[in-house]
């Protein structure tokens, strides 16, 4: 993104709620039983923890721990991440498994 860019997209930001103004994550879970599940969030980490340790983790992974981060992507807005989102659970399984083998997490070693 642009100088420019940036600043207008703060000047655009500077209305916002502090949680409108951060950036939103679309991800996908494999659970313990090899499912996919399909999520939004504005903390990836806190919501990760939610998942695999915390009774505010969504339901249908209480069941299914551990969880494994396979896919995410940020978006710069709630609305686009819900786009995202809704496209991604009308995805039949094998389609979800290509788009994870090509645009995947990295691994905590590559992060190092």
């Amino acid at each position: 993104m642009s100088d420019t860019g940036a600043y207008e997209q703060a000047e655009n930001n500077a209305d916002l709620s502090p949680r409108e103004a951060l950036p939103w994550h679309v991800y996908l879970l494999r659970c313990a039983d090899s499912t996919i599940y399909c999520g939004i969030t504005t903390d990836l980490t806190r919501r990760l923890r939610e998942h695999n340790e915390s009774p505010a983790g969504a339901r249908y992974t209480r069941g299914r721990r551990p969880v494994i981060l396979v896919y995410s992507r940020e978006f710069p807005d709630r609305s686009s991440a819900l786009r995202h989102e809704r496209n991604l659970k009308k995805m039949n399984r094998a389609a979800k498994l290509a788009l994870i083998a090509t645009r995947s997490v990295p691994s905590e070693r590559s992060r190092n």
